[in-house]
């Protein structure tokens, strides 16, 4: 599996010769530097971590900075763990967003937007009570009931009610890559990707 970490930056669309339109997500994928490399002979399996993003050496911690230079880099805000038993890249080489062409198909990993607390009609797309009747002026938004009599007397888990919404580790599937810009380390994203502009995602194929 090729990953590589990438930036949200945000949408826009493209046209074709025939004047169709697409909706695209602009990610700013890597350069992020191979940082170890993990075998099934010294760790138990294979993995490549890999980091993304400079960060100044005086908010390290001095575990990091040996660690990052060991690969002759600087030290790094973003690191993950990509498993992958096929790889020929080594500790202090770099990847790309050239690992991708125009069409391939990819998935992407990021934090959807918090939405702080809120109700079931936003969180679970409850319609309400619809009209109401007298007496009910206050009623349109509310959850109904929760619960049963005294038969179970109390509220099974997972019930849909109001809380927190967003925040939520999520993967979109089925993406795919409309072109890449390989001189600014762009990769326009055919379709919405999790996150808020600005936000960390990792995009595999």
């Amino acid at each position: 599996m090729k990953s590589i970490i990438g930036k949200k930056i945000g949408m826009t669309s493209i046209f074709d010769t025939n004047g169709k339109q697409t909706a695209v997500t602009i990610i700013e994928a890597g350069p992020c530097v191979v940082t170890q490399k993990k075998t099934a002979e010294t760790d138990g399996y294979n993995a490549l971590q890999i980091a993304f993003g400079d960060k100044k050496e005086k908010h390290s911690i001095k575990a990091e900075t040996g660690h990052f230079a060991k690969a002759n880099t600087a030290p790094k805000k973003f690191v993950k763990e990509i498993r992958d038993s096929e790889s020929d890249k080594n500790v202090g080489e770099t990847i790309t967003v050239e690992i991708f062409a125009e069409g391939d198909d990819i998935e992407v990993v990021g934090t959807t937007k918090g939405k702080g607390f809120q109700g079931v009609v936003k969180r679970h797309g409850f319609s309400g009570v619809g009209e109401q009747s007298h007496g009910q002026h206050d009623r349109s938004r509310a959850p109904g009931s929760i619960g049963n009599s005294s038969d179970a007397s109390r509220v099974f888990k997972g019930m849909r009610m109001a809380g927190r919404m967003g925040g939520d580790r999520v993967k979109m599937k089925g993406l795919k890559v409309v072109k890449v810009f390989a001189e600014k380390n762009y990769i326009l994203v055919s379709g919405s990707v999790p996150g808020h502009n600005g936000s960390i995602v990792l995009i595999s194929k």
